[in-house]
C-alpha cells in the first residue's frame, strides 16, 4: 500500500491512497482525513486503506483521478516527532579521520541520533528555501521509516512491529553552521532547517524481499542538475537496523504514532558507488587530494533523490527540489 497527502484541506493535508506506478489516487476521508489520524488508530485504518488500495489497482475506486506529484505535501506535512541516526558508519569513519579523530568503540554499539525538525516538511516538488548560499546548503538523501505508537523500553524485535511506514528524506543541512552549533555542545538547532519527504510512504509488505531484517536494501540514486552524484546502497554497511533505531530512540520515553525515524546518509565503504550528501563527497576528496573540490548546492542547482526496484520502477516516486533564495521576513 502506498499512501500520500495532498495540498488540500489544511496544513495537515488530505489522505489519499496511491496506485502502486504513482499514477492514479484516490481520496481516503472516509477512513481518516489525513495520514496523521490513520497512523493514530492504524490498526482498525490500516486494513481499510488496505481495501481501497486493491479497489483503485482493479479500477474500481470510486472518485480515483490522475496524479500530479505537484499536488502533493509531504505525506505527513508535520509530524509529533523526527529522530535523525546515522547508522551508516563509514561516512562518520570517513569524517572523523578526514579531521585527524577516531571512531568511539561505543559508536559501533550505540547508536549516534538527535532530534531534527519535524513542524513541518517539505513537499517532493516544494523549493528548498535558504537565506544564503554561504551556509553551506548540503542534501542528504536518506531512507526513513514511520511508526504507530512505541511504549518506552522496547526492545528492537518487538520494535520491528511497531514500524508501519517506509520512504525517503532529503534531509536538507546547512554544513557552513554546524561547527559552530557543535562547538557549544549543545547539538543541531539553525543547521538543520526543514526537509523533504518523498512523494509516498509505503507499508513494508509492499516492499517484497527488498524489506529484509529491517533494512531497504536498494540502491539510493541522486542526481544534482541532472548529473549522476552517487547510487549508494541502503542495505549494505547500515550498522544498526531500523528495529535497532526505534528502539535506542525509545529507551527512555514512548514515541507518538507518527514519529519519523531517519537513517542518516546513506553511505558505503566503496566510494565507487558515489555519495548521497556533498559532505561525503568533499571527505573522499579531502582524504585523497589534500582538499575539497565539490562545492556545496547554489540558488538555481536541483536535486533529485530517488529508489527504485529491481525492474526500474520507482517505489517512492522522486524528491526533485530547486534551491531558492528566501527573502528575510519581519
Amino acid at each position: 500500500m502506498k499512501l500520500g497527502s495532498l495540498k488540500e484541506g489544511g496544513r495537515d493535508g488530505t489522505l489519499v491512497v496511491v496506485s502502486r506506478d504513482l499514477k492514479h489516487a484516490v481520496r481516503a476521508g472516509a477512513i481518516a482525513a489525513t495520514l496523521q489520524q490513520a497512523l493514530d488508530d492504524w490498526s482498525n485504518t490500516a486494513p481499510r486503506l488496505n481495501a481501497l488500495a486493491a479497489e483503485l489497482a482493479a479500477g474500481d475506486a470510486a472518485g480515483a483521478f490522475d496524479l500530479d506529484m505537484t499536488a502533493l505535501a509531504a505525506p505527513l506535512p508535520r509530524a509529533y516527532e523526527f529522530v535523525d541516526g546515522s547508522a551508516y558508519l563509514p561516512h562518520v569513519e570517513r569524517v572523523r579521520r578526514a579531521r585527524g579523530a577516531e571512531v568511539p568503540e561505543s559508536f559501533y554499539v550505540d547508536p549516534l541520533m538527535y532530534q531534527a525538525t519535524s513542524a513541518g516538511f517539505y513537499g517532493p516538488r516544494d523549493p528548498v528555501l535558504v537565506a544564503s548560499e554561504d551556509y553551506g546548503i548540503d542534501l542528504e538523501a536518506e531512507v526513513i521509516v514511520v511508526t504507530d505508537d512505541v511504549p518506552m523500553g522496547v526492545a528492537p524485535a518487538t520494535a520491528s512491529r511497531h514500524i508501519q511506514l517506509v520512504g525517503l528524506v532529503n534531509d536538507v543541512s546547512l554544513r557552513n553552521l554546524i561547527p559552530g552549533e557543535l562547538a557549544k555542545g549543545f547539538g543541531f538547532l539553525q543547521s538543520k532547517p526543514r526537509s523533504a519527504l518523498s512523494p509516498v510512504l509505503v507499508t513494508p509488505d509492499e516492499l517484497g524481499a527488498d524489506w529484509k531484517d529491517d533494512k531497504l536494501h536498494r540502491p539510493m540514486r541522486t542526481w544534482i542538475n541532472g548529473h549522476w552524484f552517487g547510487e549508494a546502497e541502503t542495505g549494505v554497511d547500515m550498522q544498526f537496523s531500523f528495529a535497532e533505531l526505534v528502539a535506542h530512540a525509545a529507551k527512555t520515553r514512548p514515541l507518538t504514532a507518527g514519529t519519523i525515524v531517519g537513517s542518516g546518509t546513506i553511505a558505503n565503504e566503496d566510494t565507487g558507488k558515489g555519495a548521497s550528501c556533498l559532505a561525503e563527497q568533499r571527505t573522499v576528496e579531502t582524504l585523497r587530494d589534500g582538499k575539497p573540490a565539490t562545492p556545496f548546492l547554489k540558488f538555481g542547482d536541483t536535486v533529485r533523490i530517488e529508489i527504485t526496484d529491481a525492474v526500474g520502477a520507482t517505489i517512492f516516486g522522486a524528491i526533485e527540489q530547486v534551491m531558492t533564495k528566501q527573502t528575510p521576513r519581519g
